[in-house]
């Protein structure tokens, strides 16, 4: 069903609210190809009913607020493909419809997070896990602005500004998304308590306090230990509903092009999260619809 509340609304309610896994490795349990520079932003023209059913596997689940697949979707990714602009807008807007079309079959209130990917998820190459682009706030915002327009003009009921590995990067999307009317959630990538580009996690969470767009702060695609004491910080610093959506703990390896290590994500963290203000929780890489509905369980077991 069409949600009667906004997101902002519902992040006052007296329990956090569960947001999906990564949609990359739901896509590939389901046979799906993504090795390409679009990753899973390709399949919105080759397979969008794939994409929707990755969707409806989270929905049932439990998930209450859906991440889109355009992560990876931008005008210039598109171009090389030899999209033109016209085919890649009625992409971009495909992706919001998608996760509508899934959010809306539940007798209950599921919520479209518009997913707005860093300027190194164009690139194709990692970059995002260390930011500073050689670019500045200025160019990053000409390059973020037409895209995170289009999304908004599609109907999502928040834009994810997810896996933001610097403060640059996260002033120019705040300045592209201030005069949509879309709220958004600003969610850095860090490691070992700083963002991946090295800077001071308060300071950077900080930047988001003024922006009365934002409806919650937080982190997304790290260590789940690393997300920990982010919680608290993103908190403390905005006074803001904080998101946390950790990745598995698994490890890329890009030489064996394969992943490496053992599973860190356990959804008993949602108790410590909620405690320190987290009000929207989920998994990123690697977290699949079980973990989401061992977290959705948990989520309902906890007190008001």
């Amino acid at each position: 069903m069409k949600p009667a509340r906004s997101l902002a609304a519902a992040l006052a309610g007296d329990r956090p609210l569960v947001l999906d896994g990564g949609l990359s490795n739901q896509l590939e349990a389901q046979g799906c190809d993504l090795s390409d520079d679009l990753w899973s932003a390709r399949l919105l023209a080759d397979g969008p009913e794939q994409i929707e059913a990755a969707h409806t596997a989270y929905v049932r689940a439990g998930a209450q607020v859906l991440i889109t697949s355009s992560y990876q979707a931008t005008y210039e990714g598109f171009a090389r493909r030899g999209t033109d602009r016209g085919e890649a807008a009625a992409l971009l807007a495909r992706s919001v419809a998608l996760a509508r079309a899934a959010a809306e079959r539940p007798a209950r209130e599921v919520w479209v997070a518009a997913s707005v990917g860093p300027y190194g998820a164009l690139l194709a190459d990692g970059s995002e896990y260390r930011g500073r682009y050689g670019l500045t706030v200025r160019e990053l915002e000409a390059f973020h602005r037409p895209r995170v327009r289009t999304l908004a003009e599609a109907g999502p009921d928040v834009l994810a500004l997810e896996t933001v590995p610097d403060t640059d990067e996260a002033e120019a999307l705040l300045r592209a998304t201030a005069d949509l009317g879309v709220p958004v959630w600003l969610s850095y990538t860090v490691e070992g308590g700083r963002t991946r580009a090295g800077q001071d996690l308060a300071a950077a969470f900080a930047r988001a306090a003024p922006h009365g767009h934002v409806i919650a702060v937080g982190v997304n695609c790290c260590e789940p230990a690393d997300a920990d004491r982010a919680v608290e910080i993103a908190a403390r610093e905005t006074g803001r509903p904080v998101v946390v959506y950790p990745n598995s703990g698994e490890r890329w390896d890009p030489g064996a092009r394969a992943w490496a290590g053992d599973i860190a994500f356990d959804p008993a963290r949602l108790t410590a999260w909620a405690a320190a203000g987290a009000r929207l929780a989920g998994g990123c890489c690697r977290v699949g619809p079980d973990r989401i509905a061992e977290l959705a369980a948990l989520t309902r077991a906890l007190r008001p």
